[in-house]
């Protein structure tokens, strides 16, 4: 099992295929935005899953494939099936914005992914507009409903609440994922980029107790997922609540988890600058033994918690850039 110098196990992977997106959330990526890596430097499929493949061989059990928007890349499914396929993993995941999903979700399913996060910040066609600069609510809800159709259950909705703008949407939200079986996620913005530092996100103690009253919520004791979520179920056990608190209750002492961007570099931390370039000595030829011994060398630099707190500035990269 790969392990850092903390001594956490690193048993999750999160690969970015593309740092394009059709959408503009205000929290991720500002508009006009033009600073997108060159396609000749995406990693190909072929180096992809040599990437996933070293990190299963070394202990990684769980991968989930991101953005930008992950279903832009052309022919996703096929990578799916790559990698899903490969000895040793336990658990293939998509994270996206569902707005492409209702072409794809059958293939995905086929392919092997078998959990979905989407991201939806309200259900109020207005205020996704607003906050993604798209009239995209109506595909993200086709899109859901082609996920269902597929077979994908326990779907999560992945939801940032900001002060005065969706705020006010999550009760609506909660009744809609009941209805369809779905579990909501609430994460706290984070201030990465120009634009995540202008985001005024909502605390999220205040609306676990709105939740718990309207809800009867207790925590779980188990986790959903290899992410950082804490839970919380209702008594009659159809509504599942999420928190990924990164600000005000941090989870890096358990952090088990490196990105890696579409152009190949490791990123060890959303809310530092470490980072690690793979894709030079992918095309010079390595071996898989170099390769290996390079992200090892990478998780030695992963820190040991962000700077969100003390250095809000520090993060210039936009969330796409990292890849989600």
């Amino acid at each position: 099992m790969l392990s850092d110098r903390f001594g956490r196990a690193i048993e999750y992977l999160r690969l970015s295929v593309t740092d394009r997106c059709d959408l503009r959330c205000s929290y991720c990526l500002p508009k006009g935005f033009k600073g997108f890596e060159e396609p000749s430097h995406w990693l190909n499929f072929d180096e992809i899953e040599r990437v996933a493949a070293a990190f299963v061989r070394l202990g990684t059990r769980r991968i989930r494939l991101t953005g930008g928007e992950p279903l832009l890349r052309r022919d996703l499914p096929r990578l799916a099936g790559r990698l899903s396929a490969l000895p040793g993993l336990a658990d293939l995941s998509l994270s996206t914005n569902a707005t492409q999903l209702e072409r794809h979700a059958e293939a995905l399913r086929r392919a092997g992914v078998g959990r979905l996060n989407v991201s939806l910040d309200s259900l109020r066609r207005d205020c996704v507009a607003e906050l993604t600069g798209s009239d995209s609510l109506p595909k993200a809800l086709a899109g859901l409903a082609a996920a269902k159709d597929a077979g994908f259950d326990r779907i999560k909705i992945n939801m940032v609440p900001i002060a005065g703008v969706n705020d006010g949407d999550i009760e609506a939200m909660a009744e809609f994922c009941i209805e369809h079986g779905f579990i909501l996620r609430l994460i706290e913005a984070m201030p990465m980029g120009d634009s995540g530092r202008r985001t005024r996100g909502s605390a999220l103690a205040p609306i676990l107790a709105r939740l718990s009253g309207r809800f009867g919520l207790s925590e779980l004791s188990r986790s959903l997922g290899g992410g950082p979520a804490r839970y919380w179920g209702s008594r009659d056990g159809r509504f599942t609540l999420g928190l990924i608190t990164p600000i005000s209750q941090h989870f890096c002492a358990s952090c088990n988890r490196v990105r890696m961007s579409v152009d190949g570099t490791l990123y060890l931390c959303l809310g530092q600058e470490q980072s690690y370039p793979l894709r030079p000595m992918l095309r010079a030829g390595c071996s898989d033994a170099e390769l290996e011994a390079a992200i090892r060398a990478a998780i030695e630099l992963k820190p040991e918690k962000h700077d969100f707190l003390d250095a809000p500035a520090k993060v210039m990269r936009f969330m796409s850039q990292t890849g989600g």
